[in-house]
């Protein structure tokens, strides 16, 4: 059997993550899943098509975008008893992919699933911005959340409960919103003028960023016509003139670290 191809499980669902945008950032893993599958399940309003060229001829390809889990774990359900599957999702499916109830479904069936991580907008974000979240000499925090909607977010984790904490704030699924979010987190003590940023569709040709302000993010995101498809990122990390140097390459550091 070459690198390339699976052997055909025992009724199990590969969910794949297919990173953020751009087909080249899709793991080796990955890709050679999707070359190999039998059915492919993907999220075609996130999911960028040309990852799926790397689909065998043949393979199935189904848009999830218009059905509801039930149809979804069906089709899963009735396509793994033939041949490999992957689901596939955008970025990195442990960050609102969505996942558990597919997985739960999936297992009432008697059918394992195993996650194939990939890279999350998160990351592509952070690679436009050329930003590290965590500051040597600041933030070592990164928080990942998101403002209620139609999901709701606990109380315990509002936003001006995490961005009290000064850390590094990467807020997902928001952009129409962002006029709250900026507004919870100058109630929670940080500066309007504190660096805010927000890159749409990370990694796609047409990515689109701005750095700015508290202050500044909901006007510069209206401008723009962003409301969706945008992450958020609030901190310090954001402003260069406050970076210091890492330990880690220090002459008086250990070197076991390295």
């Amino acid at each position: 059997m070459s690198d390339s191809q699976y052997k055909k499980p025992d009724k199990k669902v590969f969910i794949v993550g297919a990173g953020p945008g751009d087909p080249e950032l899709i793991t080796l893993k990955g890709a050679r899943l999707l070359a190999s599958a039998d059915f492919v399940l993907y999220a075609g309003s996130l999911v960028n098509a040309e990852i799926l060229r790397g689909a065998r001829e043949g393979c199935i390809l189904l848009d999830s975008s218009g059905m509801t889990l039930e149809e979804q774990v069906d089709a899963m359900s009735e396509a793994v008893l033939k041949g490999i599957v992957v689901r596939m999702h955008t970025g990195d499916p442990s960050l609102y992919g969505a996942i558990s109830e597919q997985i739960f479904a999936l297992r009432s069936r008697g059918i394992e699933c195993e996650i194939i991580p990939g890279v999350s907008s998160l990351q592509g974000a952070a690679a436009r911005l050329g930003v590290e979240y965590t500051v040597p000499g600041g933030s070592q925090t990164l928080i990942c959340t998101r403002m209620s909607g139609r999901t709701q977010v606990p109380a315990a984790e509002s936003m001006e409960s995490l961005a009290s904490h000064g850390s590094t704030l990467a807020v997902f699924l928001s952009a129409d919103r962002a006029g709250a979010v900026a507004q919870e987190c100058i109630k929670a003590g940080r500066s309007p003028e504190s660096p805010a940023a927000w890159v749409y569709r990370a990694t796609w040709p047409d990515e689109m960023s701005a750095v700015t302000t508290l202050d500044g993010l909901a006007r510069s995101l209206a401008e723009a016509g962003v409301t969706r498809h945008a992450l958020i990122v609030i901190g310090d990390c954001l402003d260069r003139e406050t970076s210091s140097r890492s330990l880690l390459y220090d002459p008086s550091f250990s070197h076991r670290a390295r």
